[in-house]
């Protein structure tokens, strides 16, 4: 199916070509500079343009014909791949400017040793790299892409206005994001309201966060999905949109430094196991101190997001795309 691209009404097609084709060739501009780890922030641009192909493909994708290489499965398996180098990348820059000044000496020194092993590890994540790009699932998706943006084909719904349909595509994520149950960690719930539990020790915390610090780091996963697909849609809604996403953002990043420190921490054990107490006593303090600093930062955000008002007026939101005159305006 073609879409009548002389239409003055922007369609669910048409919204879903300009997202895979920008953040399509997105992703293969750093291509090289990747392969040749050049910078880090090159393998940054790239799991993230990835990421954004993969939200533009599912959920654009019930009204696309698209080729099998053009898949959330695959163009997952790629973003994973370049996520392990990235997530290396952010461990060493942490460990390397935010604690290792602080330390003794002699934790400096310990601390080595574990940069030692990332340096390891890293190389054979960006080896990964190297063999998935010349993988022929990888290059079935560059070239299918390149043909899919000469030549798209559509299913039937491509052509509905993109205002009719805008609250359907994004509400389902939004209800997901509100109802997730990384919201009620560390509340209450008393007579069916939801109590934030405010005076929780430092060693209370770390307790919560074995146990629950999964379901936490799935949150900010929803926050990133939510954020990237209301991203897709900016330009169609007012500026109560745009604040939400910058809301959404912040819960992503909030939970985001949370679980970088988590992820540290078990890092670094597995590394030392039972001697790193003993062997990073000063980095281990540090590390513990910071995760309490973001969760009373975190406290205040998740309040208001637990507040009927808050996802009452978000919804609302969704509900109101701008109408094409408005969008016709100068």
């Amino acid at each position: 199916m073609n879409l009548d691209t002389t239409s003055t009404i922007k369609t669910l097609g048409d919204c879903a070509y300009q997202a895979i084709e920008k953040h399509f060739n997105k992703t293969v501009k750093w291509e090289k500079s990747v392969n040749k780890d050049e910078d880090p922030e090159a393998l940054h641009q790239m799991r993230v343009g990835m990421r954004r192909l993969r939200t533009a493909v599912s959920r654009f994708g019930l009204s696309l014909n698209l080729p099998k290489s053009i898949s959330d499965k695959n163009i997952g398996k790629i973003a994973c791949i370049l996520g392990k180098l990235r997530d290396l990348d952010v461990l060493k820059d942490i460990l390397e400017n935010n604690y290792k000044p602080h330390l003794l000496h002699k934790e400096q020194e310990v601390l080595q040793i574990a940069l030692s092993t990332l340096d390891k590890q890293r190389k054979t994540a960006l080896s990964h790299i190297h063999k998935t790009f010349k993988d022929e699932s990888y290059k079935d998706l560059k070239k299918d892409s390149q043909d899919w943006l000469k030549k798209p084909s559509y299913q039937p719904l491509a052509s509905l206005p993109i205002q009719q349909v805008l609250p359907d595509l994004l509400l389902p994520e939004v209800s997901r994001f509100f109802l997730h149950p990384g919201w009620l960690v560390g509340t209450e719930v008393v007579d069916s309201k939801v109590i934030v539990q405010a005076n929780w020790t430092p060693e209370q915390l770390e307790q919560h966060l074995k146990t629950e610090g999964e379901i936490l780091h799935s949150l900010r996963k929803q926050a990133k999905r939510i954020r990237y697909q209301m991203e897709l849609f900016t330009e169609l809604y007012s500026e109560s949109f745009a604040a939400n996403i910058i809301d959404v953002k912040h819960i992503q990043e909030s939970l985001g430094m949370l679980q970088d420190s988590m992820v540290l921490n078990e890092w670094l054990a597995n590394i030392f196991k039972s001697e790193l107490n003993s062997q990073l006593r000063g980095l281990t303090t540090l590390l513990a101190a910071n995760r309490y600093q973001l969760w009373q930062q975190w406290q205040p955000l998740k309040e208001r997001y637990l507040k009927a008002e808050t996802s009452y007026n978000f919804h609302l939101t969704i509900l109101q795309p701008l109408s094409v005159k408005d969008l016709e305006l100068p």
